[in-house]
């Protein structure tokens, strides 16, 4: 099953429930690939540290 069969499918329960019905796939893509890159471009990671801005995955950095 891809992401367009479980969006029709998906569809379908909305409207049997009669609720709103969820977003197309892909819907928000770009912005997302948008807001990544301008995470990237930021600058300089905390402290001062190169090497861009934080990726908000949080791996490879222990809590300070």
């Amino acid at each position: 099953m891809n992401a367009l069969h479980q969006h029709m499918i998906d569809l379908y329960r909305a409207a049997r429930l009669g609720e709103a019905p969820p977003p197309p796939p892909g819907r928000d893509d770009v912005a997302v690939l948008r807001e990544a890159r301008d995470r990237h471009r930021d600058g300089p990671g905390p402290a001062g540290r190169p090497g861009g801005g934080s990726t908000g995955c949080g791996r490879g950095r222990s809590p300070a």
